[in-house]
């Protein structure tokens, strides 16, 4: 059941990655020191309903999912940190994001949930912090109401 469910987010996040495929920064990730920090951030009404459930996810047209994997640029194996970090908007409000860590298998990804509205732009600043070393990843989405 636990590696159908974690196939199933993968699926997912690859799904979220077509979605935005025309939006900036959808699905991307960026070369941090010796870490490569996966990012995405789509609307949660992506994921089936038992799967975001499940990681305890509300489903909304007014909810994004921010999902972040951090693997050491080398190996490739995904690597324990911890993850703080704020949205905001063009408006100035920001948001501090709660990241959850969900292991599975050898997968680790981190997730945090965000409210929007239409149209609504959030620059995101995240601070990750692991084996002695700290890193900013720095990116912006664009999120839109069904």
């Amino acid at each position: 059941m636990k590696t159908l469910i974690s196939l199933c987010l993968a699926f997912c996040a690859f799904l979220a990655t077509s979605v935005l495929a025309n939006t900036e920064q959808g699905g991307q990730y960026k070369e941090l020191g010796n870490w490569q920090v996966h990012y995405i951030a789509f609307p949660s009404t992506v994921l089936q309903p038992k799967i975001a459930q499940h990681y305890g996810i509300e489903r909304s047209n007014y909810n994004a999912v921010i999902n972040i994997s951090v693997l050491d640029k080398a190996t490739k194996k995904a690597q324990k940190v911890a993850i703080s970090g704020t949205a905001k908007n063009l408006l100035g409000h920001n948001e501090t994001l709660a990241f959850k860590e969900i292991i599975d298998g050898d997968a680790i990804y981190y997730i945090a949930e965000l409210g929007y509205s239409n149209e609504e732009l959030y620059r995101f600043k995240l601070d990750i912090k692991g084996q002695n070393k700290s890193e900013v990843l720095s990116f912006q989405q664009k999120f839109y109401v069904d």
